[in-house]
């Protein structure tokens, strides 16, 4: 390997597949979401693509279709991530097992000892996606009418944070002694309280779980809005985000890296991995070809209603051969909703055509090509600054994953911009992250600890 950059990857999991109708694919495993086994399989195609972590997104709801349009989707019953990656962790040896939990339906301290075990479990692979949860379905699973405020969630979120990263910290790397001579299983200097209380939380700790081999899981977060962007900079390690160019996705890059020295943080400790669906085949036309095979199994409802709920605007009864409506942006709607009105308004696209760009990557970007084609695209988007990896979107699996590893990474190795073996066991040596300090200090004098 040379001094060249090295693209970080992750492996985005999805039900079925990421495309709306990946599922109907005849090489699509239409129950993947449901089975165990294919999961393992899954996991263990993409450590043999030398992946640095599988991500699994996660919603307390289901989606918001009508009942008969519903019927034709595939993301509407999954296992419960943090099961999932907990069972697939003696499965693998060095890829990332990052998972989805919010701040808004989540208590600090219970999630903080899942993580953790999740930490032991893995030895040093696990990783948090920091999300806000997005919609009023959920808030109703949890005894609320309404989502809270966007401006209060994101309060909540920095509190949640810190006292996770606080109760992570609860014992020292040392504090287990087994001295049986003694009689003493740890060092009580060595043993932390947090004594947290604040606008939303009052945590007492310390935690029931050891700190773990990586120092605390890996902060992963996908905010883009203004709210994110600062998030993002104050706390997150890596960051999933959606660009329908590489000129807002430089954009991007440079602005949340450019608000991290205000926070005290070096920007080469946070990796952005926008999302990128990939269609592979040997050849151009082949790609091309599976690509419009996938399309043509979208039933229109089903692809004007993906729209509707992205877009944050109701497309029901329109012509989906006629333009997109102009949708207003001053309502609360979140972030990707104005990326695809801005989308369709520059490229003049119907709403048949726009409902067609997401449904394999729901506003990601998406490549159809060769093994060239998608390796150029990769390498471009490295080198002049737009991302430090990507989030690997695949239409369905197994084979569209499989390809990628096949045919996708074997071109980005010849290029040197890709590993050719794990640099280390842990998910934060694998990205090239340091090992977060415990703010107590190692060589700290026992007497100015606040221990129990």
């Amino acid at each position: 390997m040379d001094a060249k950059r090295q693209l970080k990857l992750g492996m985005f999991l999805r039900p079925a597949g990421h495309h709306i109708a990946g599922w109907r694919h005849p090489d699509a495993w239409a129950d993947g979401g449901l089975d165990f086994a294919k999961y393992v399989e899954m996991a263990r195609t993409a450590e043999r693509g030398l992946f640095d972590m599988m991500f699994s997104a996660d919603t307390l709801s289901g989606e918001r279709y009508d009942r008969e349009t519903l019927s034709h989707t595939s993301y509407v019953a999954w296992i419960e991530p943090m099961s999932l990656l907990t069972a697939l962790a003696p499965m693998t040896r060095h890829i990332g097992l990052v998972c989805t939990a919010t701040t808004t339906y989540e208590e600090p301290y219970t999630l903080a000892r899942r993580f953790a075990s999740l930490e032991l479990i893995s030895g040093g692979r696990a990783g948090w996606n920091v999300v806000t949860s997005a919609n009023d379905s959920e808030a109703l699973n949890f005894g609320r009418k309404t989502h809270l405020p966007k401006a209060e969630r994101y309060r909540r979120a920095r509190e949640f944070v810190g006292v996770m990263q606080g109760l992570w910290d609860s014992w020292d790397d040392d504090a287990f002694r087994f001295d049986k001579a003694s009689g003493r299983f740890y060092d009580p200097d060595k043993r932390h309280r947090i004594d947290h209380e604040g606008e939303f939380f009052k945590v007492h700790g310390p935690l029931t779980v050891p700190r773990s081999p990586q120092g605390q899981p890996v902060i992963v977060q996908a905010g883009a809005s203004e709210d994110g962007r600062q998030l993002a900079a104050e706390t997150a390690e890596v960051v999933f985000c959606a660009h329908q160019t590489i000129e807002t996705a430089r954009d991007f890059y440079y602005d949340v890296k450019g608000r991290m020295p205000a926070a005290g943080r070096n920007p080469d400790h946070l990796k952005i991995m926008p999302g990128l669906g990939v269609m592979v085949a040997p050849t151009r036309q082949e790609a091309q070809d599976r690509w419009q095979q996938l399309q043509d199994l979208i039933p229109p409802e089903v692809g004007v209603a993906l729209l509707s709920k992205y877009i944050a605007w109701d497309l029901r009864g329109l012509d989906v051969d006629g333009p997109v409506p102009v949708v207003p942006q001053d309502r609360g709607a979140p972030t990707r909703s104005a990326l695809l009105s801005e989308t369709a308004r520059a490229e003049g696209l119907t709403i048949r055509q726009l409902y067609q760009r997401i449904a394999g990557g729901r506003g990601h970007f998406q490549v159809v090509g060769s093994p060239r084609d998608i390796a150029d695209l990769m390498e471009e988007w490295l080198v002049t600054g737009a991302a430090d990896g990507f989030n690997i979107i695949c239409p369905y699996f197994p084979s569209t994953l499989d390809a990628f590893v096949d045919l996708v990474v074997p071109e980005l190795q010849r290029r040197g911009i890709y590993r050719t073996t794990y640099e280390g066991r842990t998910l934060r040596e694998n990205l090239g992250l340091p090992r977060p300090p415990s703010r107590y200090g190692a060589s700290r004098d026992a007497g100015a600890r606040k221990a129990v």
